[in-house]
């Protein structure tokens, strides 16, 4: 597990390699990761957006943005935090990913961003 703190928030992530949805044969591999983000400070906040950097081994770089995480843009109190599951698919068996959040501080409608930790994705046999 990886973790950093930015403003007071929060953000860890753990990855898993899914052989099941991998073909190796074809150049795919499938990892999912789960991230956790918690408050950590006095005010409530929202996340807004996310960018991905994406690398795979094989030099390819791609960028993700969009709205919210899995289709939500959830409400983080002080203290509280949120969790979730999302997947990544490369075309070798070994990549990162790093990226931030956009959110808001709901008291001031305060914008910031907050960093999402470099994480490595590797195919478990490559660590033998």
């Amino acid at each position: 597990m990886v973790t950093t703190i930015t403003d007071g928030v929060k953000v860890s992530v753990e990855t898993q390699y899914q052989p099941e949805y991998s073909n190796p044969a074809s150049d795919h591999y499938m990892f999912a990761y789960k991230i956790n983000i918690e408050n950590l400070s006095d005010y409530t906040v929202q996340l807004l957006r996310r960018r991905w950097d994406i690398y795979d081994s094989n030099g390819t770089h791609r960028v993700v943005e969009g709205d919210g995480v899995v289709g939500e843009q959830p409400v983080i109190e002080p203290g509280k935090s949120h969790e979730y599951v999302s997947g990544c698919n490369l075309k070798s068996d070994i990549g990162r990913m790093k990226g931030e959040y956009q959110m808001i501080r709901t008291m001031d409608n305060a914008l910031f961003e907050v960093e999402i930790p470099e994480f490595f994705m590797v195919a478990p046999y490559r660590l033998n």
